[in-house]
């Protein structure tokens, strides 16, 4: 029998009440070690016999204990689960297909969670999921996690309920229906078959009431002249993998002209194979990805570009003969490619777009067919400008907008806040309180896609699905439900969609499309119909060109219509053009820089600055910082659009200016003046930090004809030599390291190809999400401390081509001179009016023979038998040592703490923004270094699931964040071990060189050779 007596060590034991007994009970240390005192004793520190190493283990555990004791923590309690759901097992993803869009981007994807959170964005690989995500769809997770979020329904600006607004809404609606009074729906393109029955059903109970579709950013002159030719309001769904001749004038497809999307087919014919590749020629005025990758670039002004776009014409519809210029040069290619060739074309004009259309269908051009048109684009010009004349004129009883922020996006901005001020109810539905929900009557919170039900017709035929991956995160409404509500029709929008979609699955079932996210049907090509070719032909001829200068109006990689304004990781993503981060600006030519009295400058502490310019439109003027940007075609500028939000918006992102108002009758080139002002902005621009320019071969390139008649790949391909016993001998095979047996277990290779890279910067931000890394702002930034992993290097060639600038290099004489390196090197920094460009993703190499591990002190970074260089962040005591070491530049040192702190208010500093943290990489901490691990987590899953499975690791089974996000295939991942594996072929390449071979790092990251087509 076991015994209960109670057992004692002094009689104050049995004071209940006793505070010395309870602090004696859970203090471990009866009296606290005097730091002060002995720390801040001069004497008796300099007397102390201590040694080095018990001082620190005495200063490192009182300082850990003083800490302790001075900060008791905040109380977290755990939930655990009463009933586990079976999807959910703790440390394990869950991935679920769904398809995202919100207006302006649009893809095909995978969401990752982890305990119900959704984390990151993958591209959805399977047959039919054809849009891959770009920099901007990676980044909306986080956007999820907005603090900034609209919670709750608002009416007149105050804290509401659903409930409440929708039955003042079901009233309004009920009165304009029984006055006659117009109710007008304002939504941003659909796409969405079961929303847009809907609103056919809302139409037809309210026969009053009429649907607009407003674009931020207009497609209207494609869409018209489509709609003109082919009797459908679509565009032509591009596939540039099967062209062999490519001209775009003024239309940058690698970015996001009618919607984007189109890089993946583009890179499958500009990669070499058999000797062939495709040729790309590319007019235009503001400096492009599409203009960084064509084989011949011409910069031009809007005037010249609509007389190409005719003479082109008259060559392939009108049979005149070709000149010898580059146009003559483009429009011959075209004809003789004939249906393997295409032509497009970003110029804003109806009558543009009917020539390109036309041009297209003379050639029978394959890449143009209307099998699968889009479907992403249906705003109306001259609808919205009527729903404004109408608002002002008092016609509208009820205006309902979702998905729409007219009054920051509107260039006659003022007219429609007008209006909207004489209607008897406006509502809108809103992610955010932005600049038109917080002046409408009644803001609703609009749910984040990975909140939400939706189906979706992205291109005529295929039929995706919008699955929520997370419950709602606050008290939203769904545009959808509330139009359900107000038709009477009962249910939940999931049973409307699931009750809807046997019209477009083609049979699949419905579980079947909600796993696979997609279901491909069948769809028929659209019959070309007849149209005023000749006289749209002699409109644009005589079209006048601007009488200042020409602006151009353009959206950025990272921002798009700035949507996601608030979104850290997309504003401090870096240009892939400029370089420069949170910012926008205005780009001019060197010569009109030169002539206008703008400049920009590098400063001591190496960050750029550049000038002021006041520009002019119309009425509205602003004051925009200068970038000076090599090939901006002379007489024009460039400004993106997207920036300059203030609402719902933290401080920091507070930046930059909004030119929606230079925006006039949504033409994206204007008649402008710009003039120079005082002061000097600071520029936050990574270009000039982390260089390698100067350390030998960085980028490789060759022509297609020397890459075809080359004897040897060694005469575009060489390899660098080093001196061995006073012999020149190729610098692969000596070293000063013994090299260990590689070949038996998995050998990890990372292959980037120059060919496909088109600088999307889809890899950085998948990065970002994958592995936590933080945000540091714009004063970070420009001081060299950004912490992004990977990086992507930006090139120009002074010269026509990087292979003169390297005959230039090699000639130079001496010092001095007309030839000397001084007097050379200095005239090739000066800009090319008209420069080629290259792109480089650039991360850590994990070199075999790794210059940081050598003088790591502590041995923090080391390397693996799987060919990953580590880092063990816990012994990492912040020498640097590895980054001054490192011939690639890219280790990062944490200067701050930036999880968890005031300075850095970015998603790491709130609660909600923590969520999208990824649980398998812990957040770093102040002091230590930090770099690309080849996602080590990644490749350590893929064994241990194959192990766990019961089975050998599939071929090609291994990723990183950034070769999943990589829509080209320009980053390619993988087992070099494996002979079968895709990147143990392309090791082989006879393109294939590694970064700085000469230093003998013996790289685990290789590049391919750019090939041009010239």
């Amino acid at each position: 029998m076991s015994s209960n007596k109670k057992y004692w060590k002094s009689v104050e034991e049995l004071n209940e009440n006793s505070s010395i007994v309870e602090a004696l009970r859970n203090n471990e240390f009866v009296e606290e070690i005097p730091t002060d005192e002995f720390l801040s004793d001069k004497d008796s520190l300099s007397s102390s016999s201590t040694t080095r190493r018990d001082f620190l283990k005495y200063v490192g555990f009182s300082t850990a204990a003083a800490t302790l004791a001075a900060c008791e923590g905040p109380v977290h309690k755990s939930i655990p689960y009463v009933l586990q759901p079976e999807q959910i097992i703790p440390g394990v993803a869950d991935y679920y297909a769904t398809t995202m869009f919100d207006g302006f981007d649009f893809a095909n994807i995978l969401v990752k969670t982890r305990e119900g959170r959704p984390i990151k964005i993958e591209n959805n690989k399977l047959a039919g999921a054809k849009f891959a995500a770009n920099a901007r769809v990676h980044a909306s997770v986080l956007s999820l996690y907005d603090n900034m979020r609209l919670k709750q329904t608002k009416m007149a600006g105050k804290d509401s309920t659903w409930q409440e607004a929708d039955l003042k809404i079901k009233a309004s609606l009920a009165e304009a229906k029984a006055t006659g009074k117009q109710v007008v729906l304002l939504t941003s393109t659909l796409a969405s078959p079961s929303t847009e029955k809907l609103i056919a059903d809302f139409i037809a109970q309210n026969p009053t009431a009429k649907h607009i579709v407003y674009d931020a950013v207009s497609e209207s002159a494609a869409l018209d002249a489509f709609e003109t030719v082919y009797g459908e309001r679509a565009l032509i769904d591009y596939d540039f993998s099967k062209a062999n001749t490519i001209v775009s004038i003024g239309a940058d497809f690698l970015g996001d002209w009618q919607g984007g999307g189109f890089d993946s087919g583009y890179a499958q014919g500009r990669i070499p194979q058999a000797g062939k590749m495709s040729k790309h020629f590319q007019f235009e005025a503001n400096m492009t990805l599409s203009g960084a990758a064509a084989d011949k670039r011409v910069p031009m002004t809007e005037a010249n570009q609509k007389q190409a776009l005719v003479k082109i014409y008259n060559t392939i519809v009108g049979g005149v003969a070709a000149g010898t210029d580059e146009v003559g040069k483009a429009a011959q290619q075209l004809l003789s490619a004939g249906s393997k060739g295409v032509l497009v074309s970003g110029i804003q004009d109806k009558n543009a777009q009917l020539l390109v259309l036309a041009i297209n269908q003379k050639l029978a051009s394959e890449a143009a067919s209307t099998v699968g048109s889009r479907q992403i684009r249906k705003g109306s010009n001259e609808k919205v400008t009527q729903l404004i004349a109408d608002l002002n004129s008092g016609n509208v009883h009820t205006l309902i907008m979702s998905g729409v922020n007219p009054v920051y996006t509107l260039a006659n901005s003022k007219d429609f806040v007008s209006g909207l001020k004489k209607t008897k109810l406006s509502v809108a539905f809103s992610i955010k309180e932005d600049e038109t929900a917080s002046l409408t009557n009644i803001a609703v919170p609009a749910p984040h896609y990975l909140e939400s039900w939706n189906d979706l017709m992205l291109t005529k035929g295929t039929y995706s699905l919008t699955q929520p991956t997370i419950k709602p995160l606050f008290s939203s409404k769904q545009f959808q439900e509330a139009l359900m509500s107000w038709t009477g029709v009962a249910g939940t929008y999931y049973d409307y969609i699931k009750a809807n979609s046997a019209n477009y699955t083609n049979g699949a079932s419905w579980n079947k499309t909600v796993h696979d996210g997609i279901s491909i049907g069948v769809s028929s090509g659209s019959s070309f119909g007849s149209a005023d070719f000749s006289s749209a032909a002699n409109a644009l001829a005589s079209s006048k060109p601007a009488q200042g200068v020409e602006l151009f109006l353009y959206t950025k990689t990272g921002l798009g219509d700035g949507q996601q304004a608030n979104n850290p990781w997309l504003q401090e993503l870096p240009d892939p053009i400029t370089r420069v981060s949170w910012d926008n600006y205005v780009t001019v030519s060197k010569a009109d820089a030169e002539k206008w009295g703008l400049e920009n400058r590098i400063v001591a502490n190496g960050g750029l600055n550049g000038s002021y310019a006041k520009v002019t439109v119309g009425k509205n003027e602003v004051t925009v910082p200068v970038i000076v940007q090599p090939g901006q075609a002379k007489g024009t500028i460039g400004i993106a659009l997207g920036y300059g939000k203030k609402a719902a918006l933290k401080e920091e992102m507070q930046v930059g200016v909004n030119v929606y108002p230079f925006y006039l009758n949504f033409n994206n080139v204007q008649d402008a003046k710009i003039e120079a002002v005082s002061g000097e902005h600071e520029f936050a621009c990574v270009q000039g930090q982390k260089t390698l320019m100067g350390r030998g071969d960085i980028v490789k390139e060759t022509t297609l004809k020397t890459y075809n008649e080359a004897k040897n790949s060694e005469e575009w391909n060489s390899v660098p030599k080093v001196s061995l016993d006073h012999k020149e001998v190729a610098a692969t095979t000596v070293d000063l390291w013994e090299s260990f047996d590689r070949s038996t277990g998995h050998h990890f290779n990372l292959s980037i190809d120059l060919n496909a890279c088109t600088g999307c910067g889809a890899c950085v931000i998948a990065c970002h999400a994958e592995n936590n890394v933080p945000v540091v702002g714009k004063s970070e930034i420009r001081r060299s401390r950004d912490m992004h992993w990977l990086r992507i290097d930006r090139y120009y060639s002074s010269e026509d081509t990087f292979e003169q600038d390297n005959e230039k290099k090699e000639n130079f004489n001496g010092l001095f001179g007309d030839k000397g390196s001084l007097g050379g090197f200095g005239e090739m920094e000066h800009a090319a009016d008209n420069p080629q460009v290259a792109f480089q993703p650039v991360m850590c190499q994990h070199c075999n023979h790794a210059p940081c591990e050598t003088v790591c002190p502590v041995a923090a970074t080391s390397h693996s038998r799987q060919g990953q260089n580590h880092m063990a962040y816990n012994r990492c005591v912040g020498t640097r040592y590895c980054a001054n070491n490192c011939p690639y530049k890219v280790r990062r040192f944490n200067w701050f703490l930036y999880n968890n702190n005031d300075e850095f208010d970015f998603h790491m500093n709130d609660d909600l923004g923590r969520m999208v943290i990824n649980p398998d990489v812990n957040v770093r901490s102040r002091g230590v270094m930090e770099k690309c691990s080849m996602c080590i987590q990644k490749t350590q899953l893929t064994i241990l699931t194959a192990k766990r499975e019961g089975r050998e690791v599939a071929v090609d089974e291994f990723e990183t964040a950034c070769s999943a996000a990589c829509s080209t295939g320009a980053m390619v991942f993988g087992d070099v071990n494996n002979k079968e594996s895709q990147v143990a072929k392309l090791a082989e390449d006879k393109r294939m060189y590694h970064l700085l071979e000469s230093v003998g790092t013996k790289p685990n990251v290789f590049y391919h050779v750019k090939v041009r087509n010239t």
